[in-house]
């Protein structure tokens, strides 16, 4: 894997912003996003396949498993009327997911593949469309009063107390989208430095003399590899996952506290579109 953080770039136009310039794009980072959101279409289309009435199949009960997992997830944190979050969470888990098992393959043969979550540009603009949803759904669920109260916690406080939290509160929501695509990119892109060492490292071991460095770090790598791409790879899509059903949870802090916002099930279930069952 290639870890040169100066990615070639292709630009349309010159529009700098501050320090970014829109119009430049990272064009390996868009072809291996690209490739990955083929893969995951392609898998998706082939999970799909697999859904059947009656005996279900070993895919069928693995899928089921995790979208009941997620269900009850989104159901216990955030509420029983916020469903939307399944379709969310579930692309964006299996998209990371297959993102990062690409790296099992050679990418680095090609110069323009590399694993498309090394790119911070790429995590990013996950974690951005989460908080902005985020933001949308407090706002929707709490009311101009409620979504702007929140910003004053702890409710437990008096008002002239909690107005000194509010830079805290401000900071820390927009502190969520780096955080967040941080810890995914930093975590695959430092799997990606260790590949690098190891593949380039010399090994000498003195109970087993003169070995040739490049047999022992290739089963090293092999190992690495397996570890990182398929253990860590899963581990990091799931916690993306997790923490997105985690922050819809906190877009509706001061909901018990905030008089006058949809409360009731039958308000709720307006918000997504359903009748309450009576």
């Amino acid at each position: 894997m290639n870890i040169d953080v100066n990615h070639p770039t292709v630009g349309f136009a010159s529009c700098p912003i501050g320090p970014v310039n829109p119009c430049v794009f990272n064009y390996d980072s868009l072809i291996s996003s690209a490739l990955a959101v083929a893969v995951t279409i392609a898998v998706a289309f082939w999970i799909r396949g697999q859904l059947q009435s009656g005996t279900p199949t070993r895919v069928q009960a693995i899928f089921e498993w995790g979208y009941d997992l997620l269900r009850g997830l989104v159901k216990e944190n955030v509420s029983a009327d916020a469903l939307f979050i399944i379709p969310l969470a579930l692309t964006l888990f299996l998209y990371i997911l297959v993102a990062n098992w690409l790296e099992f393959l050679p990418l680095g043969v090609f110069p323009v593949l590399h694993g498309a979550n090394a790119d911070w540009n790429q995590t990013l603009a996950m974690a951005l469309i989460v908080i902005l949803v985020v933001q949308w759904y407090s706002l929707r669920v709490l009311g101009w009063y409620g979504y702007l109260r929140r910003f004053t916690k702890p409710f437990e406080l008096p008002l002239i107390v909690r107005i000194f939290f509010i830079p805290l509160n401000v900071l820390e929501e927009v502190v969520k989208p780096v955080t967040l695509s941080l810890r995914l990119f930093g975590n695959i892109f430092a799997g990606g430095v260790m590949i690098f060492l190891i593949a380039s490292a010399g090994f000498h071991l003195d109970f087993l003399g003169p070995v040739p460095h490049s047999i022992i770090s290739t089963i090293l790598l092999g190992v690495w590899k397996a570890f990182d791409v398929i253990f860590i790879g899963f581990i990091q899509a799931f916690i993306f996952m997790l923490l997105t059903v985690i922050y819809f949870a906190f877009a509706r802090e001061g909901l018990e506290h905030h008089q006058g916002s949809p409360q009731t099930h039958g308000e709720a279930s307006e918000f997504v579109g359903m009748q309450p069952a009576h």
